[in-house]
């Protein structure tokens, strides 16, 4: 049985299990009898979304939509597996993401490069590809309804060239994909959440994702819902921590360049454990770092690719 929060309005997430719980989600949202689904985790998930479904009572042929924030494997490697049992559902997608859900054979190689051979067949399986005549190509604020819901795709490029956040306007919420990094449960404290971007390769703008954030922002948002990992509230102090964060990142990288990843790995791990303790987290040194070693590791690839792209 998948593992469901249900959150209020007809929002409810689910863990797709990728890499450990609470890490990975997607979203299905349901509006009078019909649904859609916000990002679909790895091919791996497919099975956990589709029982979802029926836990909350939803036939596969009310789902309309399959909305992609963007085409990382993580958000969407299992939309060709799912779009095959989802008979009614358009699979909406960024205009430089669709080919490759067309023909991921690319994505498949890019993804790959970065995590092996072996890590890539366990985290996601077998990618599959959606037929075209599927597929929208959705432009910047082009708007697809449910019975009493409105959905925005919103072009937020700054993680990846090809990513879009979902505003739903019937809660005043956002999908925010990647645009608003990380914000994991374990962090949670007093305050609030804590919020680190997240820079993986090979798109990476800190320009671009603040321009995003700020976009995004403008709808005065009561609520975002990160695919990693769900619902937080408090969005403009969370958008300003990760304005901040994204100027940090970048001065470490413009300080040791992009050749010592080991370097900016390190930094990266020091200003994120100063901020956790700033937030107010009493967790150790080691549990932090279980839950975010492989995202310092992304994060400096992320910089350095950024930086090399950046002299060219």
């Amino acid at each position: 049985m998948p593992r469901l929060t249900r959150f209020a309005e007809g929002v409810t997430a689910v863990d797709t299990e990728y890499v450990r719980p609470q890490m990975d989600a997607a979203h299905v949202v349901v509006s009078d009898g019909q649904a859609a689904i916000i990002d679909t985790g790895p091919n791996t998930a497919v099975p956990l979304v589709l029982a979802a479904l029926s836990e909350l009572q939803i036939a596969p042929d009310a789902v309309r939509f399959l909305f992609l924030t963007h085409v990382h494997l993580d958000h969407a490697g299992g939309a060709g597996g799912l779009m095959r049992a989802l008979p009614n559902a358009a699979c909406v997608v960024h205009p430089r993401g669709a080919p490759h859900m067309i023909d991921p054979g690319k994505l498949i190689q890019g993804t790959r490069a970065v995590y092996g051979d072996e890590l890539f067949a366990r985290l996601y399986g077998e990618i599959l590809p959606i037929a075209r005549e599927r597929i929208v190509i959705a432009q910047d604020g082009q708007r697809f309804t449910l019975p009493g819901r409105e959905f925005e795709c919103v072009h937020t490029p700054g993680h990846a060239l090809h990513h879009q956040a979902i505003v739903d306007h019937a809660t005043n919420c956002i999908f925010t994909g990647d645009t608003f990094g990380i914000s994991y449960r374990e962090f949670d404290t007093a305050r609030g959440p804590w919020i680190m971007p997240t820079t993986t390769p090979t798109q990476f703008d800190p320009a671009q994702l603040k321009a995003s954030i700020i976009r995004l922002m403008q709808f005065r948002p009561r609520r975002l819902y990160l695919t990693h990992y769900s619902e937080v509230g408090d969005c403009p102090r969370l958008a300003n921590d990760m304005y901040d964060a994204i100027d940090q990142f970048a001065a470490i990288a413009r300080k040791h360049g992009p050749h010592d990843l080991s370097r900016l790995r390190f930094e990266l791990r020091a200003l994120a454990h100063e901020s956790l303790r700033e937030h107010g987290c009493t967790m150790s040194a080691a549990a932090i770092d279980a839950i975010l070693n492989k995202d310092f590791e992304l994060n400096a690839a992320g910089l350095a690719a950024w930086l090399q792209r950046d002299a060219a």
